[in-house]
């Protein structure tokens, strides 16, 4: 008879069924280590060099923008700015303050109108981050918005859960939630999935979508395709010219259901192809980007003293006849005991924050 201080689940050790799922085991990550296989990112970043690299889509302003940055520290990060603009889509004052460490990253904003938006990302472990995202406007204008994700960044493979306006109060489950995963199969090949499940309201019924994502990444080229559930195909490409240009390309087909009186009643294609560059000078960046549509669109980036960066927007719509400017500066600044901490940090890696 066993002894009574023995765990209840010692007997497990010496069970064939157990050990043999085991050995499998053992012998398939040995098997998948010896490939050489890296992390292949996210799904939602699944583009990254060519949307957050080379596109301009998410720096493009209209207007006149002041940036004032004040850092107080490096290790932990620590800094405050203002934010002085006018122009479309603009608020025309907005102040934020930004706090990180190797496990907590912390950044709030707040505008003229009194909208407070919040992130607060921790760190558990070297692969486990879980990041929230919170937006109060006042006034009861419907903007507000909780969204929390938990990411896991595996060695060869990355998942993530995400929920948006997450709500369980009315005797139902109401929100958007979305699940990622993206493995890699070959040292330059991943393949991924991302599944959403979204319910408006207790009278509406759930609704279910999933999307099939590649990614193929050589040495100086990357190219990523995703199949929407929608019928909607996406693609991209993106290529290293040279150390200091880079060049993309992104295209999106969708498949829209035709009107009753089209013949047999097939489906209408609508799509959009954009191309973009992205050049590196010494002192300067410059994005130039043109889609199918006619609307050609460009930013300067350019680093006038060490503090201080002059930024020119411009897109031009040749289909609408329209066009918009911005122009923008930004100053930042740092005492004497920053500047130590950036010497001192010359020869150390900096903290890695979950940004």
């Amino acid at each position: 008879m066993a002894s009574s201080s023995e765990s209840p689940l010692a007997f497990l050790g010496n069970n064939p069924i157990v050990s043999s799922a085991s050995d499998v085991l053992r012998s398939f990550s040995e098997r998948r280590d010896k490939l050489g296989l890296s992390n292949p990112g996210t799904v939602e970043n699944i583009s990254r060099e060519v949307q957050r690299d080379v596109f301009l889509n998410n720096l493009m302003f209209t207007g006149i923008r002041a940036d004032l940055t004040k850092a107080f520290s490096l290790s932990p990060l620590f800094q405050v700015s203002h934010q002085f603009a006018m122009g479309e889509r603009l608020n025309p004052y907005t102040f934020a303050a930004l706090y990180g460490t190797s496990k907590v990253f912390l950044q709030g904003n707040v505008d003229n109108e009194g909208q407070l938006s919040t992130r607060f990302n921790y760190r558990w472990g070297p692969s486990t981050v879980t990041r929230t995202q919170f937006q109060i406007a006042p006034g009861g204008s419907g903007q507000d918005m909780a969204q929390i994700e938990h990411e896991y960044t595996g060695k060869d493979f990355t998942a993530s859960l995400k929920a948006l306006n997450p709500s369980y109060l009315e005797g139902g489950l109401t929100g958007i939630f979305i699940g990622s995963y993206l493995q890699s199969v070959t040292p330059k090949l991943a393949l991924g999935l991302e599944g959403v499940w979204q319910r408006a309201g207790l009278t509406q019924g759930p609704e279910t979508a999933v999307s099939y994502v590649a990614r193929y990444k050589s040495d100086d080229w990357v190219a990523t395709a995703q199949l929407q559930a929608q019928g909607a195909l996406n693609t991209s490409y993106w290529r290293r010219l040279s150390e200091k240009v880079q060049a993309g390309v992104d295209m999106t087909l969708s498949l829209i259901p035709g009107a009753q009186g089209m013949l047999g009643g097939g489906f209408q294609k609508e799509g959009i192809t954009t191309f973009g560059a992205k050049y590196d000078f010494r002192m300067s960046t410059f994005r130039a980007q043109i889609d199918s549509k006619g609307k050609l669109s460009c930013l300067l980036e350019k680093r006038v003293a060490a503090p201080v960066t002059l930024t020119f927007g411009a897109d031009v719509d040749h289909f609408t006849q329209t066009s918009k400017i911005g122009v923008g500066i930004s100053i930042e600044a740092g005492g004497e005991e920053l500047h130590e901490q950036q010497e001192a940090f010359g020869a150390q890696p900096s903290p890695n924050i979950p940004f």
